[in-house]
């Protein structure tokens, strides 16, 4: 048997077990040349936009990669800002959740990434290619 094939089923592992811990956020005024550049710099393909400046704030919504570069492409992005180019919601599932539930959640919203949050704070986010990492056998599980 291949790693792939020993490991638990979907509906047996659990997003804590398979999202990246950590979550870069920031506010709804924040520019979206600040947000490139963090994602850039971070080498990450979302940021968590809040109500306020830190993750003890509501989350508002998420700004991917394709949202910065459908903001780009009809102005520039000194003139916008995060709030306005979050065209992602800010979905939420808890780390005991099942990986299939979230590729469920995933699939029925069109989204690439899930904020997880776990009692109420957000402690990671979760991604199609988390997903397909795990598909794959890279993600121990």
């Amino acid at each position: 048997m291949t790693a792939a094939t020993e490991r638990k089923p979907m509906r047996a592992t659990h997003v804590g077990e398979v999202m990246h811990e950590g979550v870069l956020t920031c506010g709804r005024d924040e520019s979206l040349v600040a947000v490139a550049r963090s994602m850039a710099d971070h080498r990450v393909h979302c940021i968590v936009v809040t109500d306020g400046p830190s993750q003890a704030h509501a989350l508002w919504g998420v700004v991917s990669d394709l949202d910065l570069v459908a903001a780009a492409s009809v102005r520039d992005l000194e003139e916008q800002v995060a709030g306005a180019a979050a065209a992602t919601p800010a979905l939420m599932i808890a780390p005991d959740d099942t990986l299939q539930r979230a590729a469920q959640v995933m699939v029925e919203h069109a989204l690439t990434h899930l904020v997880v949050v776990d009692l109420g704070r957000p402690v990671g986010v979760i991604s199609t290619l988390d997903v397909a990492d795990w598909l794959a056998g890279r993600t121990a599980a």
